[in-house]
């Protein structure tokens, strides 16, 4: 059987929010927004080639294993969390929160609010702020191993959140730059609908269309738990597979508003579809 998806019926972009609806994924829910992939890896260059495979993100790895360092930093830490931690696990992070997603859209209301509240009352250090889609990319996939957050699809349809239009005082970098509109890779010009167009042909390009069923197996599918998630280097801390913890029969409540709280804060895994 061949599905409309497969013919290329649907765009990358449809089948994508339809897999997370499935997935109890809603625009209602900071916790559960919408997840989508990281498809480049190119924010250097001066034109963006998308026929080169090396302009794109490997989609069949999670954003903890893009580079063979990284991802034996992560084997390691799993295989040493039996002797010390008690959960198992390559991330003690998640590729999506309530605070990913307000970080994402801190330029417009009512996330600006939004993101204030979960940061306390106030915006976050500047340095630790979304400000420029290359440096976010490059903590993401290499830096930062505390950082494995994917996109949202706001990344494919909507400039707007990309510019300070409502001149937020967002503080100022230790390098003395202040913080304004996101900065954009050298091909998008410093233009926020030509850094969306771009973004969305990529995510529709022939490369991605070939291998973004191996970025779904891995956030909604077999490669989500189990043996197949310890083999991609895809596990994440047990507190983060909501519909696998049955909250009802956990009697303390310390421990299950903990549980509660870690989910809000850090993610949790889409249903399995």
């Amino acid at each position: 059987v061949s599905f409309p998806w497969q013919k290329r019926e649907i765009s990358n972009f449809d089948y994508l929010m339809y897999l997370n609806t499935l997935a109890g994924r809603s625009y209602n829910d900071y916790m559960q927004y919408p997840v989508f992939p990281w498809v480049l890896a190119d924010y250097h260059s001066e034109t963006l080639n998308l026929s080169n495979p090396h302009t794109f993100r490997d989609l069949s790895k999670p954003m903890g294993a893009q580079t063979v360092e990284r991802k034996r930093k992560f084997i390691q830490r799993y295989n040493e969390v039996e002797k010390n931690l008690s959960a198992q696990c390559h991330y003690c992070t998640h590729y999506s929160s309530a605070i990913i997603v307000a970080s994402y859209l801190v330029r417009m209301e009512p996330f600006t609010q939004t993101f204030c509240s979960l940061q306390g009352g106030s915006f976050d250090v500047a340095d630790r702020m979304f400000h420029s889609v290359k440096s976010t990319w490059e903590s993401a996939s290499r830096d930062n191993m505390s950082d494995v957050r994917e996109l949202i699809p706001e990344f494919f349809y909507l400039p707007e959140f990309l510019t300070n239009a409502n001149h937020f005082e967002l503080g100022c970098m230790q390098d003395g730059t202040v913080l304004g509109d996101v900065q954009l890779p050298p091909w998008a010009d410093g233009d926020p609908h030509k850094f969306i167009l771009l973004h969305r042909q990529a995510l529709e390009s022939d490369y991605v269309s070939a291998h973004l069923h191996r970025w779904i197996d891995l956030i909604f599918g077999h490669k989500q738990h189990g043996s197949a998630a310890v083999e991609a280097v895809n596990t994440y801390h047990p507190y983060f597979y909501g519909d696998k913890m049955d909250l009802n029969n956990i009697k303390d409540p310390l421990i299950k508003s903990t549980i509660l709280g870690f989910i809000s804060n850090f993610g949790q895994i889409p249903k399995q579809v």
